[in-house]
């Protein structure tokens, strides 16, 4: 089995856990270990980007249409030369 070590973890952080394995009645570091299992066992949340997020916040209202912009080619920057 693998082992890592947690630096710079707050001492409210730290508190927390401790009070946590206490009242589950187990070591910090079985709290440690459930927690993460706990945490990685579930499945990812969440759309990845912003039009998904969107589309799924709508669609139990029936979803929305938004007609397609129409794209024209890209100007040419401006010149400052004189």
């Amino acid at each position: 089995m693998a082992s890592i070590t947690i630096r710079n973890l707050d001492d409210s952080l730290k508190s927390r856990l401790r009070a946590q394995a206490a009242m589950h009645g187990r070591s910090m570091e079985d709290e440690a270990r459930d927690i993460l299992r706990s945490a990685l066992n579930q499945e990812p949340r969440g759309p990845t980007n912003l039009g998904t997020a969107v589309n799924a916040l709508f669609k139990p209202f029936g979803g929305f249409d938004l007609s397609e912009v129409p794209r024209e080619p890209m100007r040419e920057p401006p010149s400052f030369d004189e």
